[in-house]
């Protein structure tokens, strides 16, 4: 359910940790703002040691009281947060704040001929917002659970950052990021007093270095996933997953070009960044992006808009409900598959399709947008069979995996047991691929296909 409290007066959000407010002319400095779930409460969570699989640190400064003047005159109660309830929270607002932040970069790039995009030691493209946004989301997590609680595996590393000849480009992240946590306050949390210099936004970045495993709690983010996606203008996600003892407790999947109306899907991203500009952000068309999350054992899965520049994030957000789409029946689904060739077999999932009967064109996007796209019922297959040598991260998938499971899909390995995220960077022991499917009796149908076929492969 959407981050509401068992008793408020004009709407204004539940802060968590505080069970009554009365006659409140202004909050001050409230870091966590609501529950992303419904009001029946579980048994309050004690804080545990736990390591984070992300990139940034968080700040103590609360300007503006302009924006916390709407939370005025509240009365509420609540017989105390659900597990994981302080750290979804934190988790879906650092999410809108990246998204924001990607927002601005990827506008940048496309409006720039001479786009700032550089390559790792693998060849993948990095750029400045996957920096950007692991330093601002390590920072938020730090400064929300403390840093000696926290360790973080991501995605990116400073080493590339730390080099002298790359002094413009950390000047670009550092500006990036303080940027971002200016507008701290509009999403309910606190930004840095002063701004943050580059050794903080390096050692933000470089406190991403769990290294996973099997026991305590860790954060896994993957800052921009579908990195060439997101210098083409097109679809990319970020996302953010906690793990406990080995186990995804929690997801948020930020889309900022994935339209929360599933009409909107038929227009190309392109027409959605030109309509956003000429209507007024009041209107329902502004709604371009989506954030979708889910906490382990709910049952539920929401999905929210992103953040409107200049206003008050204020719960639930307009968060709705997703639910996996109903349809068991091959020839009817739609499936998903990467667009980069490079680590995924495009012919054997194809061959794949025909075997079972799918005839609908496939839904071929970056990122973990795929996984948004079957929890909320636009499609319900996701296939992806890796090339020899190629190992699939966490980060990669564990957003994705429990905001599909708890919408009600089934996410396996192509050998039908569950994904393993107990064995450090990696998804260990993966038979051949992952299926994704929007309910057990379609996976079912799916399993068996990949066996059938998988010997007359060349993978």
């Amino acid at each position: 359910m959407p981050l509401n409290c068992s008793s408020l007066i004009f709407r204004v959000p539940n802060i968590l940790g505080q069970t009554r407010i009365t006659n409140t002319k202004k909050l001050t400095a409230p870091t966590y703002v609501e529950s992303c779930f419904p009001t029946h409460r579980k048994k309050t969570h004690q804080n545990k040691s736990f390591h984070i699989v992300s990139q940034l640190k968080f700040n103590q400064n609360y300007s503006s009281s302009s924006i916390m003047e709407d939370q005025r005159n509240l009365v509420l109660s609540s017989p105390g947060p659900e597990k994981y309830s302080k750290e979804l929270d934190v988790a879906v607002r650092a999410v809108q704040m990246a998204c924001s932040l990607c927002q601005k970069v990827q506008d940048s790039l496309i409006s720039k001929t001479n786009s700032p995009v550089h390559s790792k030691d693998d060849k993948s493209p990095v750029t400045v917002a996957d920096w950007s946004v692991q330093a601002t989301v390590s920072w938020i997590l730090s400064e929300s659970f403390g840093c000696r609680n926290l360790s973080i595996l991501a995605e990116e590393d400073v080493q590339s950052l730390s080099t002298a000849d790359a002094t413009g480009l950390l000047d670009a992240v550092v500006k990036t990021v303080n940027d971002c946590l200016t507008e701290a306050p509009h999403f309910g949390l606190k930004g840095p007093e002063p701004p943050l210099g580059s050794s903080d936004v390096l050692e933000a970045i470089s406190r991403c270095n769990s290294m996973g495993g099997p026991t305590g709690r860790f954060w896994a983010l993957d800052p921009v996933d579908g990195t060439l996606g997101f210098v083409h203008g097109d679809q990319y996600a970020v996302a953010l997953a906690l793990i406990e003892d080995g186990e995804v407790v929690l997801g948020v999947l930020g889309c900022p070009n994935y339209p929360m109306k599933k009409e909107w899907l038929s227009y190309h991203h392109r027409y959605h960044r030109i309509i956003s500009k000429l209507t007024p952000p009041t209107s329902e068309s502004w709604d371009k992006g989506c954030v979708i999350y889910a906490r382990k054992g709910s049952g539920e899965a929401w999905m929210q808009p992103l953040h409107q520049k200049n206003k008050l994030l204020a719960w639930p957000n307009s968060a709705i409900p997703v639910r996996v789409s109903s349809i068991d029946n091959p020839a009817l689904a739609t499936f998903c598959e990467p667009v980069e060739k490079s680590n995924s077999s495009h012919s054997f999932t194809a061959g794949l399709a025909h075997s079972v009967g799918l005839r609908k064109q496939p839904l071929r996007v970056y990122s973990m947008v795929k996984y948004a796209a079957i929890a909320r019922g636009d499609a319900e297959i996701f296939m992806k069979f890796a090339r020899t040598g190629y190992k699939e991260k966490i980060w990669d998938h564990a957003a994705g995996f429990i905001i599909i499971q708890e919408a009600g899909g089934v996410v396996t390995d192509a050998g039908g047991s569950p994904l393993d995220f107990s064995k450090g960077i990696f998804l260990e022991g993966l038979d051949r691929g992952i299926i994704a499917c929007a309910g057990a009796k379609l996976h079912e149908k799916i399993i068996r296909a990949v066996d059938a076929s998988w010997n007359s492969s060349s993978l």
